[in-house]
């Protein structure tokens, strides 16, 4: 009976992290419709209407003789409201930005899923592509965000690939915190960092702390051994998940990476 009570318990456990998964991978930060933004730099708040039902809400932050635009895509947290804080990394430098947010985050609207989720930021990327020359733009994924840096940017041809403390597949990080789970099957979320990395034509910039807990250096580490010819590993010694823009060495990277 011990048996049969253990194999029951472990089918629920599968049964509830199916269920519940989306609500420990995402954890968005919902805003009104008529949410009114406000920064002390130029900026317009723009939509996307992908398909019926589903709109993808934007931040563009512009400048004068712009010298590239980055296409950003944040952690799995908050909104745009909350990440816009970062477009200054990239504006000092004469750079423009566009956050998205993603199904569920801020104003955006549609239902979740890893396909879809994908469509929205291709969509996003084409509309881009309609005023801008490619090596125009930049990709710059954060965290959970690097995943669909990466997938964009196999599919595109931007200038660069930027990523900040990415993972070399979601599934790796679900077994890290989950590993008696067959993640294989359970896991609705893949996002292939490793298996999209390798279609990417332009050089890719990885951004690291070498204290990082949450996706530890290692994943990055795999990650650049795949392409150690069109992959350079930046890494923020002391530096964790979330405090990267902490360190001095990551403005000087980034500085070096937009600059020259």
């Amino acid at each position: 009976m011990t048996i049969v009570y253990l194999l029951a318990g472990y089918a629920a456990l599968l049964i509830i992290t199916y269920i519940i998964q989306e609500r420990l991978i995402f954890k968005p930060e919902k805003l009104p419709q008529d949410f009114q933004y406000k920064f002390d730099v130029p900026f317009e708040e723009l939509f996307y209407d992908v398909e019926p039902g589903v709109r993808i809400n934007a931040l563009h932050f512009f400048c004068k003789e712009a010298k590239g635009l980055i296409l950003y895509f944040h952690g799995n947290t908050r909104s745009i409201k909350g990440w816009a804080k970062y477009a200054k990394d990239f504006y000092r430098y004469q750079y423009e930005v566009l956050l998205v947010d993603y199904r569920g985050f801020g104003k955006s609207t549609g239902k979740r899923s890893e396909k879809e989720m994908l469509n929205d930021m291709q969509f996003v990327y084409d509309k881009l592509k309609e005023k801008h020359a490619e090596n125009h733009l930049l990709v710059y994924g954060r965290s959970i965000g690097s995943g669909f840096a990466a997938k964009v940017a196999s599919e595109n041809n931007p200038r660069y690939l930027i990523l900040d403390a990415p993972y070399y597949s979601f599934l790796k990080v679900a077994e890290r915190f989950l590993p008696i789970l067959p993640h294989r099957w359970v896991l609705r979320y893949h996002l292939r960092t490793d298996k999209w990395i390798k279609k990417v034509n332009c050089h890719t910039y990885i951004i690291h702390g070498t204290k990082d807990w949450l996706i530890p250096i290692r994943h990055s580490e795999a990650l650049q051994k795949i392409s150690p010819h069109k992959i350079t590993l930046i890494r923020i010694h002391g530096g964790g998940h979330n405090n990267l823009p902490a360190f001095p060495e990551y403005h000087n990277f980034l500085r070096d990476i937009l600059l020259y």
